[in-house]
Order: C-alpha cells, then sequence, then structure tokens
C-alpha cells in the first residue's frame, strides 16, 4: 500500500478523530453484512441473544439501571471501597475551595493510570494492604496506580504526592514500576518495559505542548491535569465536545505510542491498515477514547459539562470483541484464529476490532431495546460499563477456566 509513508497530513488528521473510527469499521462492517468480510462471519440472528445477556448482565450489577460512565473510575472502586474519596478526604481535597485543584488531580490520575492499563496477563495480582484485598486484571491495575500516584510516585515535589508532573514521569524506572506494582518472578506483569517507557515519553509530550499542559502562573510545572485549565479556556461557556477532548489528547499525545505507523510525520497512533478499509486504515484510539471516557467525572467535577458523549466509539478490546466471539455474533471463518497467538497488527484482530467497534453500536440499540431506555437516558459509555465490557469478562470465564479472552494476544502493553 504506497500511501503507507507518503505524505498526507489532511488523511492523518483524518484519522485521528472519532469520527473516522466509525466510518472506517462501518464499512468493514458492511462486508461483514454481505458476507463479504476476509475473516469473519456476521451472524445478526444471534443479536436478540446477546443483546438480551448484556442486558441481564446490568440488571443484576445495577439494578436500579443507573449506571455510571465507563471509565477508569470504576476500577478504583474494585470490592466494594471507595478509595478514591479516602485519599481525596485525607489530602484536603474533597473541599469545595479544592474543586480546581480536585479535577486537576483526578485528571493525574486518570491519563498516567490509564497507560498503565494495557492487559495485565493471567498470573499477575496486587495485594492492596489497606483493604486486605487481591486485586488481578484491570481493577489491580487500577489500584495499583492509584496506591503508587497518591504515594507521590509520579509527582516530583514531595510536598505534593497527589500529582503527576513531567518532573517526576521522566525519571520512572521499570523497577520503580516493578516494585509499586509488586512485580516478582512469581507475580509476572505483561509489558512491564512498556508500561514504564510511556510514562517517560508522557513527560516528553507535556514538554512539547506547554500550552496545553503548562500554566503561565506556574511556568515550570507541566503536568496532565493543566488540562482542566486549557478546556475552560477553549470553552468560555463551559461546554466542550467529548470529540474535542479525544481530538486534545491525539494531538499532543501522539508520538507516546511506540513503533507505530505515521503518515506525513504526523503519528497515527492505534491506527493499523487493512486492505478493504477506506484509504487503506483503520483507526481505533482505543487507549485514548478510554483516557476520554475516564476524563468525564473530573471535567465534570471541575465544572464543565461534556456534550456529545456519543460521538466517541465503543472500545475495541478483548473483552467487547471476546464477547461478540463467545456469544456467536461473529464467527472466525479459519478455526486456527482461536489457537494463533496474534500480534497486535495481525490483518484478522485489525479486522475484529473494526467489526467490534461497528456492532457495538448496534448492540447497544438492541440493549436500550431491551432495557426500555432512550440513548440520551443510556448513552454508550452506559451501555459498555454496565454492560457489555462486564458481559463479555463474565462469558469468558463461563467458558474456559479463569476467564481468558477466546483470542491469544502478543500485547506490548500498548494496545489492549
Amino acid at each position: 500500500m504506497s500511501a503507507l509513508h507518503a505524505p498526507a497530513p489532511s488523511l492523518a488528521d483524518k484519522l485521528l478523530s472519532t469520527c473516522a473510527v466509525r466510518q472506517h469499521s462501518a464499512a468493514i462492517m458492511a462486508l461483514a453484512q454481505s458476507g463479504q468480510a476476509r475473516h469473519f462471519t456476521w451472524h445478526p440472528e444471534r443479536m436478540a441473544v446477546v443483546s438480551a445477556y448484556v442486558a441481564n448482565v446490568i440488571r443484576q450489577r445495577y439494578p436500579s439501571l443507573k449506571v455510571p460512565y465507563h471509565s477508569r473510575w470504576r476500577h478504583f472502586e474494585a470490592g466494594g471501597v471507595d478509595r478514591w474519596s479516602a485519599v481525596s478526604h485525607e489530602q484536603g481535597l474533597d473541599g469545595l475551595h479544592t474543586r480546581l485543584e480536585r479535577a486537576r488531580a483526578r485528571v493525574d490520575l486518570a491519563i498516567t493510570s490509564v497507560l498503565l492499563d494495557a492487559g495485565a496477563g493471567p498470573s499477575w495480582q496486587y495485594r492492596d494492604q489497606a483493604s486486605s484485598q487481591a486485586l488481578s486484571r484491570s481493577e489491580g491495575l487500577g489500584v495499583a496506580s492509584l496506591r503508587w500516584w497518591s504515594g507521590g510516585g509520579l509527582s516530583s515535589d514531595p510536598h505534593q504526592p497527589c500529582r503527576a508532573d513531567a518532573k517526576g514521569l521522566e525519571r520512572v524506572q521499570t523497577a520503580d514500576l516493578a516494585l509499586a506494582f509488586q512485580v516478582s518472578d512469581k507475580n509476572p506483569l505483561v509489558g512491564l518495559e512498556g508500561r514504564a517507557n510511556l510514562l517517560r515519553q508522557l513527560a516528553l509530550a507535556l514538554k512539547a505542548h506547554p500550552d496545553v499542559y503548562g500554566r503561565p502562573d506556574e511556568p515550570g510545572l507541566l503536568r496532565p491535569g493543566h488540562l482542566i485549565d486549557t478546556l475552560f479556556r477553549q470553552s468560555p461557556t463551559g461546554q466542550v465536545r467529548a470529540a474535542h477532548v479525544l481530538s486534545l489528547l491525539l494531538h499532543t499525545l501522539g508520538h507516546i505510542w511506540p513503533g507505530r505507523h505515521e503518515l506525513g510525520g504526523v503519528p497515527l497512533g492505534d491506527c493499523w491498515p487493512h486492505p478493504d478499509a477506506p484509504d487503506g486504515w483503520l483507526p481505533f484510539h482505543k487507549l485514548s477514547q478510554w483516557m476520554t471516557y475516564s476524563l468525564l467525572e473530573p471535567l465534570e467535577d471541575a465544572g464543565l459539562t461534556v456534550i456529545g458523549l456519543d460521538e466517541l466509539t465503543g472500545l475495541p478490546e478483548y473483552r467487547n470483541g471476546g464477547l461478540l466471539l463467545d456469544l456467536g455474533l461473529l464467527q472466525a471463518r479459519d478455526r486456527a484464529f482461536h489457537t494463533t497467538r496474534w500480534a497486535v497488527d495481525a490483518e484478522p484482530i485489525v479486522e475484529w476490532r473494526a467489526l467490534t467497534v461497528a456492532i457495538l453500536d448496534h448492540l447497544a440499540e438492541a440493549v436500550r431495546g431491551e432495557l426500555g431506555m432512550t440513548p440520551e437516558q443510556f448513552p454508550l459509555a452506559r451501555v459498555l460499563e454496565g454492560g457489555s465490557w462486564a458481559a463479555g469478562r463474565q462469558i469468558a470465564l463461563a467458558k474456559r477456566p479463569g476467564g481468558p479472552p477466546p483470542v491469544q494476544l502478543d500485547s506490548d502493553g500498548t494496545v489492549f
């Protein structure tokens, strides 16, 4: 594909958007609907079964149907413990007069925690001493990152532990992360070095964009949380579009992802070639969208109103995508798909992720029908949380010991 390395900045900008994620994935979905997708077949007769399954999971987890946003904040509450509120209170961040600084701290925490959130692997767990809980997978990663951050692990100022700043992030070593996350030979964490490198790359990104991550009154302090101040400057009405938040993250943090494709010198992030995709590319921006979903509560806490929430897409990761395979909405053409260990850029994986994005929109509509809810009452962010992600984990546990996904992925800690 000649476009791979040809300068095309306008195409790069187009690919760095939720609109492109949805449109390009829909093109692959159209092929599946006509039986022409390369690697998967689509079975719409299974939609009623899948939507009923997801709706049932939502009713089990949230009987009142008051479902929060899908975000990192849910993982901090693992085991029914509200750890963020405890930390906020301990650090004196829970008062009205600390509203802005609390929001900045929450953004610092959310962005760094999401960067550490790729799949942990089946063997790792974190023992949270304060709650005496042993937590694995996303919950363990979330709580471990919260404890590390709140203990000053990402701050350059020992008097301001609940902060992440460029000076604190750039000095993070793999050994520091291993210690904070209780990693050992008996407790291995997938992609350890890649995660530590992401935090160091985040420091460089903050330095490269002082207009977004700095403040005139604190010129030497660069931190993710200053995104709050930037959005207030850019949004005098107090309203900010979710897609704008994502665009800001994609354009300012795009260089942190290792070894990815570029067009015209613009890094494309979580965007991959596929021969049947529009312009030859399938953009996903999974972690950046997960980050955006995880910023909704801090932004609202600061006093901003986030609009256009459903411009964001479903997240193409192994729980949502695994649900579709485990319940038969999608079926691999080649049975070896499930026994092969795949790289994240393998064509079948890229196609599976595109179909996941597109099908989640259809599934959300069907789930709302099951629940008797409107899109306004039950946006995609609540369907994911209630919802498809939890259902993917539940069906995986029912089908396979330990609940691994139905796809074997060779992840470096920066995609899934």
